[in-house]
């Protein structure tokens, strides 16, 4: 079969074709934005530029003013706020600068757009929160369908069905007539106010009050002579109607609503559509019995809550032109309070019982109690209370009025007893007949192992809810030296352990172990054991020296602990101490005597060999490492040599962080072999478990001395105390300056200083510089002269500057030394200068200008001193 473009195209653009009508019929809705918000507009704050903004971005939605001032007002635009807004329109237009075209220039062929309110209104309307609006959602069940802060329930028509065959046409419908076939030709027409649509070279046809299926009919009948092939039992023309532009109808909503009034709707809006426009029922409006009349007759009542409950909105039953919906106030509610799903109020008609009530409601939560419902109810002057039981939920009718209360099962148990403590299953078991003590014990699988049999104890509620407990020795009970004892509803059965009636013991180990700490206590431990615990000895463990630390259980005045003095042999043989470990015991392992890591040297600059040496013994010199690096090389310059060595201040690395970190290099090395031994397999293995975690490695990073620590807390707290001192720079490393020349000519003597560890020798060639720094006019760096003197170098620099402290030059010299100039009687001598030397010469500062006060002051002082010299003269 052929269709022609225009036709698919008509059929395609059918859904945007409806959306004309619509426009008004759907609320619009943002996620933002809601009806309490653009009820807080004030019109007077807007400007001649964002009301031409709105009718502009209106005018592009295809919305009349009237209709854009109607969509305000749907939305919650209070009526003194839509007259204003009505009056600025309209002056705009006076001055014919609104810049509104007319929708009725549009095409015929592209239907209007669908306009958006929130969208239209986007960074016009500044909204703001109505400050009395209540976000809780309304207890009046069905409330929320139709008004809500954040609804998103429209109702809306599905446009993209096919045009119903059972749409009756009206006037302001636009039909589009395809002929296909044989013939091909196309029509569109809208149905004028006097019912016909005018077909061009065919004439008015009267369509209005037409179905599509009839007005088909009507127009095959008609083309038919002007198109054969339509008509016969064979045709060959085929013709089909379908709706464009859908008109839009008057529908009065009265009663109790929200908005009653008149609103324009699309002819495909239900009563459910035209409910939401107006939002719904108002808090008196009925939910049961809405009346929609046609006519002056009654054509349908709708029951909302058939769409609530069941899901039926018969949605079919679509309005017409002048339709008028009629909301009556509610006939009778009642409340649902307690253990149902949706504890409301709820809507109720005549006859209705209360197991309907209940379906309204959700049913029953899970712990509602079912069997009786405890209902007040309104009789005559007061009051009255009644009980519905189960039975009577189908026959029990409702009334106006009613409360009905479902009361929740009671938090207590029936048949339960409890067992805790030392049994291989705790918790609630049923109390069944005859169910006494044993037997509960064997429900619960038995005791454990270290359950205290000697006691236990029933904790047992009378009726009056008063406690008393039992003791029973449920060694004897067991065993059936004892009568077994019948249980109760609620008795809590306690067994105890062991542990948990004693103190949690352990051991300690200290010292020279690779994991001291704190490790649980077993009965005949031995130290051995516990070392092993500890994961073994340091190397520098002191196997012969052990020492135990023990409690007393009984102390004396004055005693703290027994100390027990015990060996072991470093393979942990069977030959060292039988010492068995007690409870809270602290093992203490110390060091060895004269233990110490190997101590490194090193020698840089001019030596044959220079490197690092590692110190043979605790008497080894400067002159001792400079022959083993095998004597100065001929350009070495023997004055300037330099020992930098640690200050107590110095983050030594500590005897566990330098092992891991030997372990972990070693372990990197295995791991990136290839060629890998079974022994190298099996060490890497080891590797990987005792390094464990690097992070706490880098735990121990260094370790100083309290004796280091407190010397430099005393440093900081003089600095502190005194205003005048300027703070002190704590360095871990610092120059010592030597004479090289008198310790290599006198070995061992008190010129040539012991080597510690970290020490590094520096050895410069020789040097044929000198520097001059401070405050002279160019400071540089000059040639050694061996006849220069002081002043001859600072000349070289331009000689001494304006604020110069000449008597406080000093001389730093290559090796660290130190010399500064000298006064006596006012001649000064200055250090003499040696290759590699650096001349200082301080500054005096800032000038300060005198101020007036002082000048006076000044002055004064002098006029003084002359009168009473010129007193002293007379």
């Amino acid at each position: 079969m052929h269709f022609p473009l225009h036709a698919v195209y008509r059929k395609v653009s059918v859904t945007l074709v409806l959306l004309i009508a619509l426009v008004l019929a759907v609320p619009f809705q943002s996620l933002s934005q809601s009806m309490a918000d653009i009820s807080s507009i004030n019109v007077d704050e807007l400007s001649d530029e964002q009301i031409r903004e709105l009718l502009n971005r209106a005018n592009e939605a295809g919305l009349t003013e009237d209709e854009l001032i109607q969509m305000a007002r749907l939305r919650g635009l209070s009526a003194p706020q839509a007259e204003k807004l009505q009056e600025r329109i309209e002056k705009l237009n006076l001055n014919g600068s609104s810049g509104r075209s007319s929708s009725s220039s549009a095409s015929k062929r592209e239907p209007r757009k669908q306009g958006d309110l929130n969208e239209i209104t986007q960074g016009i309307f500044k909204f703001q929160q109505d400050p009395t609006l209540k976000s809780e959602p309304s207890q009046i069940f069905g409330a929320d369908l139709f008004y809500n802060k954040n609804r998103r329930l429209t109702f809306e028509p599905n446009l993209n069905l096919a045009t119903p065959k059972t749409y009756i046409l009206g006037a302001g419908d636009m039909i589009y007539v395809d002929i296909y076939g044989q013939s091909e030709k196309y029509y569109e027409a809208t149905i004028n106010p006097d019912g016909f649509a005018i077909i061009d070279n065919v004439g008015p046809i009267s369509l209005s009050g037409k179905s599509i299926e009839e007005a088909t009919g009507i127009l095959k009948s008609r083309l038919s002579r002007y198109y054969q092939g339509l008509s016969g039992s064979n045709p060959n023309t085929f013709i089909q109607v379908t709706l464009g532009n859908v008109r839009t109808i008057k529908i009065n909503l009265v009663g109790e609503l929200r908005l009653p009034g008149t609103f324009t709707l699309s002819a495909f809006s239900s009563v459910f559509n035209a409910l939401y426009a107006a939002g719904g029922p108002s808090e008196n409006g009925t939910m049961r019995n809405i009346k929609l009349i046609r006519n002056g007759k009654l054509v349908q009542t709708i029951d909302i809550y058939d769409f609530l409950i069941n899901g039926n909105a018969n949605l079919n039953q679509q309005l017409q032109d002048q339709d008028v919906i009629l909301v009556e106030p509610f006939e009778g509610r009642v409340t649902v309070e307690g253990e149902v799903k949706r504890p409301k109020i709820y809507e109720v008609k005549n006859g209705e019982s209360f197991g309907q009530l209940l379906k309204y409601a959700g049913g029953f939560t899970d712990e509602a109690f079912q069997d009786r419902i405890n209902v007040t109810r309104v009789s005559g002057k007061e009051r009255a209370v009644s009980d519905i039981f189960k039975d009577q939920f189908s026959i029990f009718t409702v009334k106006g009025g009613d409360v009905y209360k479902v009361g929740k099962v009671l938090n207590r148990y029936s048949n339960r007893v409890q067992i805790k403590g030392a049994v291989f299953r705790e918790g609630n078991y049923a109390l069944t007949d005859g169910l006494t003590l044993k037997k509960l014990i064997e429900n619960a699988d038995g005791v454990r192992g270290e359950a205290y049999l000697e006691r236990a104890s029933i904790l047992r509620t009378s009726a009056d809810l008063s406690t008393e407990v039992i003791s029973v020795n449920l060694r004897e009970i067991l065993e059936g030296s004892s009568p077994d004892i019948p249980l109760q509803r609620e008795d809590v059965i306690r067994i105890s352990s062991i542990y948990d009636l004693k103190e949690e013991v352990y051991v300690q180990i200290t010292g020279e172990v690779s994991k001291p700490g704190t490790y649980p206590f077993s009965k005949q431990m031995t130290v051995e054991d516990l070392i092993i615990m500890a994961g073994g000895l340091r190397e520098a463990a002191n196997t012969k020296d052990i020492e135990i630390s023990r409690r007393i259980s009984e102390p004396e005045a004055g005693t703290f602990s027994v100390l027990v003095p015990v060996s072991v042999e470093i393979d942990f043989s069977q030959n060292g101490s039988t010492e068995i470990l007690e409870p809270f015991d602290n093992v203490i392992i110390r060091r060895k005597p004269n233990f110490t890591l190997e101590k490194m040297v090193f020698i840089e600059g001019q030596v044959n060999s220079p490197g690092a040496f590692a110190v043979q013994s605790a008497k080894e010199r400067v002159s001792d490492v400079i022959k083993r690096a095998g004597g100065l090389t001929a350009f070495a310059y023997a004055k300037g040599a330099t020992l930098i060595r640690r200050t107590e201040y110095y983050n030594t690395e500590s005897e566990q962080l330098r092992r891991q970190k030997n372990l972990i290099d070693l372990q990197e090395k295995l791991q990136y072999d290839p060629n890998h031994t079974e022994a190298q397999e099996m060490l890497l293995e080891r590797l990987f478990k005792s390094l464990g975690n690097k992070d706490e490695v880098a735990k121990s990073a260094g370790e100083s001395t309290a004796a280091s620590e407190v010397k430099k807390e005393t440093i900081s707290g003089i600095v502190e105390s005194k205003a005048d001192i300027s703070p002190i720079k704590i360095k871990e490393m610092e120059a010592v300056a030597i004479d090289l020349e008198k310790i290599l000519n006198n070995p061992g003597s008190e010129f040539d200083l012991i080597l510690e560890e970290g020490d590094i020798i520096s050895i410069p060639r020789q040097l044929q510089t000198v520097r001059m720094r401070g405050d002279v006019v160019y400071p540089t760096t000059v040639r050694y002269d061996n006849l220069g003197g002081l002043k001859y170098y600072i000349n070289r620099a331009g000689g001494f500057d304006n604020r110069a402290n000449r008597k406080r030059t000093y001389v730093v010299y290559a090796n660290g030394e130190v010399a500064r100039t000298k006064s006596f009687l006012g001649i000064r001598a200055y250090p003499r200068i040696e290759p590699g030397a650096e001349i200082f010469v301080p500054t005096k500062g800032p000038r300060m200008p005198m101020r007036p006060g002082e000048i006076v002051g000044l002055t004064t002082g002098l006029a003084t001193l002359v009168l009473i010299v010129t007193q002293i003269n007379n």
